[in-house]
């Protein structure tokens, strides 16, 4: 499900975003907080489309590319997923962004905007988002979309710093 904002318009991931999902996916510094920190081959990039197309026609909710309004230009992506892709875990809201598209708000635009749609379609009570302590950029954006600390929680193998947003703090227009 296609959303937009005043400024964005986030899509479900599809092939045609491989080449801009690939400039990210293979950026040192957009990778260095995500997993292990190691960039994606464009196979690797293309199998990561595939499996967030699956995620889509299973829950109906998963990974969206993020262009400016009327631009082509992919400047990012968000995502509204199971932590750790299972199922039985909480719901988390993320983001990541291109550099030269960071500190313009745009990260917590999307981020809000995926809360909401998180919100309307999982019926979770709380949505977290997870980050690595030292990423104290992605903290901001978690309490600029009103999240609440909750402090250090494991997650994905390793230690998060871990914010929650309740139902009832979120704005569902």
């Amino acid at each position: 499900m296609d959303i937009e904002t005043e400024r964005l318009f986030l899509t479900p991931f599809s092939p045609d975003h491989l080449e801009g999902l690939h400039v990210l996916d293979r950026d040192p510094a957009v990778m260095r907080y995500i997993g292990s920190g190691a960039t994606k081959t464009l196979d690797e990039t293309r199998e990561g489309i595939a499996r967030a197309q699956a995620r889509w026609a299973e829950f109906g909710f998963g990974w969206w590319a993020v262009f400016p309004r009327a631009s082509q230009d992919l400047i990012g992506v968000a995502c509204i997923q199971h932590v750790a892709n299972d199922p039985a875990n909480p719901i988390e809201v993320g983001w990541r962004l291109r550099p030269d598209q960071q500190g313009r708000g745009y990260a917590s635009e999307a981020g809000r905007a995926a809360l909401e749609f998180g919100f309307r379609v999982t019926q979770a009570d709380e949505i977290i988002a997870v980050c690595y302590p030292e990423n104290t950029a992605s903290q901001n954006v978690m309490r600029r979309i009103g999240m609440t600390k909750r402090g250090i929680e494991r997650h994905y193998d390793t230690d998060c710093m871990t914010y929650a947003i309740g139902r009832e703090q979120v704005s569902l227009t």
